[in-house]
């Protein structure tokens, strides 16, 4: 037996995550601090009402005439979205029950206020909650992407989103025990982020950065498509991602590990934060594993504090340092150098132009199917769906008469 193999890895060597790191990194707990840093966004607390209408089942949006998007002269309600407008079903008349009801009235000003910031914000904006944005339901919107321009395009990326379902449910899973007596969920003080559209947003320019015991130790881009631009403008980007987190963010967040996202859009000369993330599994590492972020040696004067804080430990993180060694440290500070990684035109994900992000989450699988067949294949599935809807109807009103 190989007495110097290393010890097989079975579980990430991760500090414990607590529920206030979680906070810190929410979007209503950082941004009052690094507002003029950040895109223009409005900030929307919301109430229990709201809060219980994205909890529930299906998607029902309130009527909104001034909605531009929505053809009022259809009578189509295949879509699976509903508003209470809707034309009622043969089935629905035979029932004396009233037409739905405008899911708004729970929130009336809450819906105005949503609505009248989307105006202010020029008409087109990309909504997120504490942490999440709705990136996975896309899918639901026209243009296929975050942009809203109503208030029901809002709600409906929210309601169809899973990762703005695990902000609401699943926030503090894997976090620390608390004990009984301590606060729970019900206590987040949720928000709705509204950030104006960044207009020809170039989403190679993107990058997600990696801060351990207070130094910046990795960064790589966030969108995983290969661009033979980027390399030459590494040289450029790296100093002033390093000098944005120096000037404003080393000293000034809550937590001394934690990944922020920025953009640097041309002429490469101002840094936007986009957002801060937890220091957990959770966070998508990107072209890193955490494995690898965890062990990658930090800079000579933090790498013992990393290591412990990480736990590894190992004898010479104990060794004591002479004289001469303390020199050789002191004169690293200035020799290290964050990694900068790029996806490389041989790397799997170089080529993933039409790979659709986040199909795994896109509900039912079945429209994720049919939306590669193009406009034929989701007309196929509508014919498919409707049909099934109607043996639903015709099983549904059979069951009634007995």
């Amino acid at each position: 037996m190989d007495e110097t193999a290393q010890p097989l890895v079975t579980r990430l060597p991760f500090p414990p995550v607590t529920r206030s790191h979680i906070l810190h990194c929410s979007y209503h707990s950082w941004h009052p601090k690094y507002r003029s840093i950040t895109p223009k966004a409005r900030l929307i607390p919301l109430t229990a009402p709201f809060l219980a209408y994205l909890r529930s089942d299906g998607i029902i949006v309130p009527p909104d005439e001034d909605d531009p998007n929505i053809d009022f002269s259809s009578t189509d309600t295949d879509s699976g979205i509903f508003s209470s407008t809707s034309t009622p079903t043969a089935s629905d008349s035979d029932s004396d029950t009233e037409p739905d009801n405008d899911p708004s009235t729970q929130w009336p000003d809450l819906h105005q206020k949503i609505k009248s910031t989307i105006a202010e914000l020029g008409g087109n904006v990309v909504p997120k909650l504490n942490w999440s944005a709705p990136k996975d339901a896309t899918f639901m919107n026209a243009t296929n992407s975050m942009e809203c321009q109503s208030a029901n395009d809002v709600y409906c990326l929210l309601k169809s989103s899973d990762f703005v379902t695990h902000d609401l449910e699943q926030v503090f899973d894997d976090c620390a025990p608390i004990s009984p007596q301590s606060n729970n969920e019900a206590t987040i003080p949720y928000h709705l982020i509204l950030r104006k559209t960044i207009p020809a947003l170039v989403p190679s320019l993107e990058f997600r950065c990696f801060v351990r015991s207070r130094s910046l130790l990795c960064m790589c881009q966030r969108d995983l498509n290969y661009y033979t631009f980027l390399p030459d403008l590494v040289p450029t980007l790296r100093p002033l991602i390093e000098k944005f987190f120096d000037d404003k963010l080393k000293q000034t967040f809550e937590d001394e590990n934690f990944i922020f996202d920025v953009y640097i859009p041309p002429p490469h000369q101002r840094v936007w934060l986009i957002d801060i993330n937890p220091w957990a599994p959770r966070t998508d590492p990107l072209i890193f594993s955490w494995l690898e972020i965890l062990e990658m040696p930090g800079p000579p004067a933090a790498s013992g504090s990393s290591q412990a804080s990480n736990g590894i430990l190992n004898e010479d993180s104990h060794r004591d340092v002479t004289e001469g060694e303390e020199n050789d440290e002191d004169d690293g500070k200035d020799i290290f150098t964050p990694e900068f990684r790029l996806v490389n035109r041989d790397d799997p994900e170089a080529y993933a132009f039409n790979t659709p992000r986040y199909s795994a989450h896109k509900m039912p699988k079945d429209v994720v199917d049919a939306s590669g067949g193009g406009e034929a294949g989701l007309r196929e599935f509508m014919g498919r769906w409707r049909e099934i809807m109607r043996e639903q109807e015709r099983d549904d009103g059979a069951d009634g008469s007995q």
